[in-house]
């Protein structure tokens, strides 16, 4: 069983390298580091992966291993792994197809969901032929190691010798499983190089193991009385002042002088909406003729950037306005409940907050999160079956969630209240589905086709919006929950975290373009200083328009990695206390190394370092 395991490992890196041949650095050091780290941690995975046999040899006594029915137990332990391994490398293949990566932590996330993961791979990739191959492929190895199993009965040795071999193999999974992790495999700057050093399903109990992260403890630190006196003074803007004097706060009451601006605020967070699509970022095909109409009579911003790959992720920076603490989104944690966001201010300022949504509030957490952040909940449920033009696994169709969008914004403002509704599409996803003749792309054949259909509901929703009463009232902000694509070669690529964002109220935002460097939690602020709000805030994100020339900075991550980007500089802090700083390529995502300066390393630690310990220790509420 173990050189099964690691003969099927194998042949999945090698589908992988040739698969990825392209971005891979194939010199002599990294082939050597992807085959031989790769061989140590199959060699790990295969031990891990005969536990349970182990286990029933060990219990099953000598003289029924000698029993011929014992052989056909076998052959069915052995055919239930065999396909269990086959069908391991059709998934790494199809995930790495989307990801680029080995499993992480995105698919722990996708096994708590499987409804929604399971039905996205029905919907998108032929299942049952893929099963009926990996039948035959898992009968004709069995059939190849039979002579092997049935020489099983001759070879049982007596319970006591038993108990000595399974004594030594447990204490080495103990060893291993203590000082042993997925470490070793990032030895080369290109991240290609370093997944393809990885085993799969090693990665995904190693994901599973490392989803909650403490920064306290696996990051690099300076003196918590040192971080917050560099966050207050990075967070103080002109428009604001500190309440009080504690060390360990940053709540400051942010006050606009002059007439508050009481207008319906429709902020839409498109799914996986890579600023690269658009035409106005460069694009040539056409994928976006609404949203590049748009821009042109809207206020643009050019260079925004994700906090993170998930959609939890940018839904955090959207409401709660913090940098993206290691592990977990904020919106997937538990004790996330009243958290100082968006639905408070709003709520304060006499608004009803709606979370509109075309899926299920229950998938990642996001109904409960909102529900219990002063925002109503509006889910797929709210839609009756006669009213879906198109459904998939993730949610309706983005024109149907519109519709109800539309309904929910004037059910608000007819009851005598401005509306603040965020409205999170899912149309833009794999398996790239949606209803025929609405674009001249066809349904399920590519991102691009999902990106236009979505473009096309929300130009259908702003044009039926203009012909409503509380359009001239109305600011639409549009902007990405994250991009379509995470992966480089770089470890964090900064032009895969660049995303759009469009501010669109004719007559109240004069057309423009914003091109100073700005955070995903900058937003919040942002549209409070357009409608002159003035109120008390806990937001680590700034109104990029009070904020002096020259302090910009951005914040991207993976669950592992956190980077901040400032003026041409990135520091990636990384578990066991790593730090490495580049000068980024914002055009091609590639990073150089570049010699560490501590106050930039310090800068960016105090960030993270502060978040972190507001979450953890209430300080958000």
């Amino acid at each position: 069983m173990i050189s099964l395991v690691v003969t099927l490992s194998l042949v999945t890196r090698i589908a992988l390298l040739i698969k990825s041949e392209s971005a891979v650095d194939l010199t002599v050091f990294n082939l050597l580091g992807i085959f031989g780290i790769g061989l140590f941690y199959d060699l790990i995975n295969a031990l891990y992966f005969v536990l349970p046999l182990m286990l029933y040899i060990w219990l099953m006594p000598a003289r029924f291993m000698k029993k011929r029915w014992q052989r056909f137990v076998l052959f069915g332990i052995f055919a239930f792994f065999v396909f269990g391994l086959l069908f391991n490398i059709v998934s790494e293949w199809f995930f790495w197809d989307e990801f680029s990566s080995r499993f992480n932590f995105i698919a722990v996330d996708y096994l708590v969901y499987t409804n929604e993961v399971i039905g996205n791979i029905r919907q998108s990739y032929p299942v049952e032929i893929i099963v009926i191959v990996l039948l035959l492929s898992t009968a004709a190895i069995v059939f190849l190691l039979k002579p092997a199993v049935e020489k099983a009965g001759s070879q049982a040795i007596a319970f006591k010798f038993r108990s000595l071999w399974m004594l030594g193999y447990l204490a080495i999974l103990l060893v291993l499983y203590f000082f042993v992790d997925n470490k070793t495999r990032q030895f080369s700057d290109n991240t290609y190089v370093n997944e393809l050093a990885g085993n799969g399903l090693y990665e995904l109990f190693a994901a599973y193991r490392n989803n909650e992260l403490d920064y306290a403890q696996f990051y690099k630190k300076i003196p918590d009385k040192q971080a917050f006196k560099m966050i207050r003074q990075q967070i103080k803007t002109p428009e604001s002042h500190f309440i009080n004097n504690d060390p360990f706060s940053i709540e400051r009451k942010i006050v606009n002088p002059g007439a508050e601006k009481r207008m319906n605020v429709v902020l839409i967070s498109v799914e996986s909406l890579s600023a690269d699509f658009l035409g106005v970022f460069g694009n040539k095909q056409n994928i976006t003729p609404n949203l590049d109409s748009l821009a042109s009579h809207s206020l643009l911003f050019t260079k925004l950037y994700a906090t993170g790959t998930r959609t939890v992720r940018g839904l955090e920076a959207l409401s709660v306005g913090t940098p993206p603490t290691p592990g977990q989104s904020i919106v997937r944690r538990p004790k996330n409940e009243g958290l100082f966001s968006m639905g408070r201010v709003f709520k304060e300022k006499g608004y009803q907050n709606k979370f509109i949504y075309g899926g299920y509030g229950y998938f990642d957490n996001m109904g409960y999160f909102f529900e219990n952040n002063d925002y109503q909940v509006v889910d797929r449920n709210k839609i009756a079956k006669k009213d879906i033009d198109y459904e998939n696994i993730w949610g309706v169709a983005d024109e149907n969630l519109f519709t109800l969008a539309t309904k929910e914004i004037e059910k608000t403002i007819n009851s005598g209240k401005p509306v603040f509704a965020h409205i999170m599409t899912t149309s833009n996803h794999r398996p790239f589905t949606y209803p025929n003749g609405r674009i001249d792309i066809p349904s399920h054949t590519s991102r691009e086709g999902a990106v236009k259909y979505t473009d096309y509901t929300i130009g259908k929703f702003i044009k039926e919006a203009r012909t409503k009463p509380w359009f001239r009232n109305t600011l639409f902000v549009i902007v990405a929950d994250h991009c379509a694509s995470s992966a480089g070669k770089a470890d964090l690529p900064v032009n895969k975290y660049l995303i759009p964002l469009l501010i669109y109220s004719p007559g109240n935002i004069k057309p423009a373009k914003m091109d100073r460097l700005m955070s995903q939690i900058d937003l919040g602020p942002t549209i409070l200083g357009l409608l002159n709000f003035s109120y008390t805030s806990k937001f680590f994100g700034y109104d990029i328009f009070k904020l002096e020339e020259g302090r910009e900075r951005a914040f991207i991550s993976t669950y592992q990695s956190l980077g901040f980007i400032r003026r041409d500089s990135l520091v990636i802090l990384k578990p066991q206390r790593s730090v490495t700083t580049f000068l980024p390529d914002f055009k091609d995502g590639t990073a150089k190394p570049s010699q560490s300066n501590e106050a930039l390393t310090n800068e960016a630690v105090s960030w993270y370092q502060t978040a972190s310990y507001q979450f953890k220790n209430k300080l958000m509420k």
